[in-house]
């Protein structure tokens, strides 16, 4: 019989996130992962404790020393593989995630100065007020530490090479056809202007936390400390925390920020999913070559002449999986059976593979880009046979002097649409056809002068918005 891969240890991973692509994915282990889950889960109960002590929320119980503010705060900082391990027996009594984290900071406390006051932890507290906090510093820990400092990453690549490329002229193809020229760096800004609208939008999302008991209603707390301002304690503390306060739940935080931030993220993705799959196209037609050095390995196990786009087929793949996952949080996360339902508990633990993939598509985009280089050569040889293109040059000025009263121009669409729909038109056969038609000198000199690779318009200078302030 072959051997059972569950009992080898160390662990083998089950997901790829977790084994083949760890190297690229690890810094969200340190945000999104259950142990930092827990780790989270005892910077809230610590900081409440904290929080509830120094602003003399209880009657007659003291406020803390700095040391002992230091010995609270340093129970999360040492949060290591002991603790980790230590929380695990502890659940394994407990059945309980956050009941377990509870006992775990009371043996911390045990022997100090803090002792008396043990019972101060948790207190108030309903597990949800504990999880909804812990998860709002997750995400917003992840978003803004690591995953949005790398869509920043390859927006600054976009914007280099949007900039390097700005007056490579380019064949444009609408609806796969050729059609009037632009340049590869404006194209290529065209992303770079989309991601850093929605790099924005993420920036300033609100991550919201509420602490305020079983229903929503502090009214353990009311019962408990009649004279306390419960909504000012819990206002002050989730803001203490970095969250925007939410005064309006059931058990539950909302989720609706989550979803709110989930499908920012997957719009991105879709944005990244369009640029991967229009930089493999133009690899395809030739307007990139790839490095191997920069693309790693074999181009194909058969086939040596070939540098397969691996970089951008693999970002499209995991960007399908990461949208499909934040899609569905940002779906389910906003429901929630009356006072709560235990759905979304499962359903957070999914959020670290849904940005993991996501973060795994942007570390390869960005190692795909990096081993392009332009081929302005076969930019220009695709212009070149492509004359046909002019024709929307031509019939707007023949347009324009006609509207303006000149006779002998009509029907100039229907016209270029005999000499070019459906065939090629060299450059000399699209020459004759501008001397033919009898235009004033300065509209015919202009024509013909003109070229596929110069009717570019304002392509180039467009690049420089990339540059414009934000608000």
């Amino acid at each position: 019989m072959a051997h059972s891969f569950a009992d080898i240890s160390p662990q083998i991973a089950l997901t790829p996130l977790d084994g083949r692509y760890r190297a690229q994915t690890a810094p969200l282990v340190d945000h999104l992962s259950e142990a930092a889950l827990n780790r989270s889960r005892l910077v809230v109960e610590t900081e409440w404790m904290i929080h509830l002590l120094d602003q003399q929320v209880i009657p007659g119980l003291r406020t803390l020393t700095e040391d002992e503010r230091a010995l609270l705060r340093a129970i999360p900082e040492d949060f290591g593989a002991e603790g980790i391990a230590e929380h695990a027996e502890i659940e394994r009594e407990t059945v309980h995630d956050v009941k377990a984290i509870e006992y775990y900071i009371k043996r911390r406390l045990a022997g100090t100065s803090l002792e008396p006051l043990a019972e101060v932890v948790h207190i108030y507290c309903t597990s949800e007020d504990v999880n909804n906090l812990s998860y709002a510093l997750m995400v917003k820990g992840a978003v803004e530490q690591v995953w949005l400092p790398a869509l920043q990453d390859v927006i600054a690549d976009l914007n280099a090479l949007a900039k390097d490329a700005a007056e490579v002229p380019m064949l444009s193809r609408t609806h796969g056809q050729p059609a009037t020229p632009t340049t590869l760096g404006k194209e290529i800004a065209v992303f770079a202007h989309r991601l850093g609208r929605q790099a924005r939008r993420i920036a300033a999302d609100e991550y919201l936390g509420k602490i305020n008991g079983a229903t929503g209603t502090y009214a353990a707390h009311a019962v408990s400390v009649p004279s306390a301002d419960w909504e000012r304690v819990s206002r002050t503390f989730v803001e203490h925390l970095g969250l925007t306060w939410n005064p309006l739940t059931t058990q539950i935080e909302s989720h609706d920020w989550q979803a709110e931030v989930y499908a920012d993220i997957a719009r991105a993705g879709r944005i990244l999913h369009n640029l991967a799959t229009d930089v493999w196209t133009y690899i395809s037609m030739g307007y990139f070559r790839q490095r191997l050095s920069a693309q790693g390995g074999t181009g194909s196990s058969t086939m040596p002449h070939k540098v397969n786009p691996i970089r951008f087929e693999n970002a499209e793949a995991n960007l399908e999986i990461s949208g499909a996952l934040l899609d569905s949080l940002a779906s389910t996360l906003v429901t929630s059976r009356l006072q709560r339902d235990l759905t979304d508990s499962t359903t957070q633990r999914n959020i670290g593979p849904a940005i993991g993939h996501s973060l795994l598509a942007i570390a390869n985009i960005r190692k795909g880009l990096a081993g392009l280089d332009v081929d302005a050569d076969a930019m220009a040889a695709d212009l070149d046979g492509n004359w046909e293109v002019l024709g929307e040059a031509v019939q707007s000025v023949m347009r324009t002097l006609g509207v303006q009263g000149m006779p002998g121009l009509d029907n100039p669409y229907e016209r270029l649409k005999h000499l070019t729909r459906g065939q090629r038109v060299d450059g000399e056969g699209m020459r004759e056809f501008v001397r033919s038609l009898g235009l004033p000198e300065a509209e015919q000199e202009r024509l013909l002068a003109l070229s596929p690779a110069t009717y570019v318009g304002y392509a180039a200078q467009l690049v420089d918005h990339l540059d414009a302030p934000r608000a």
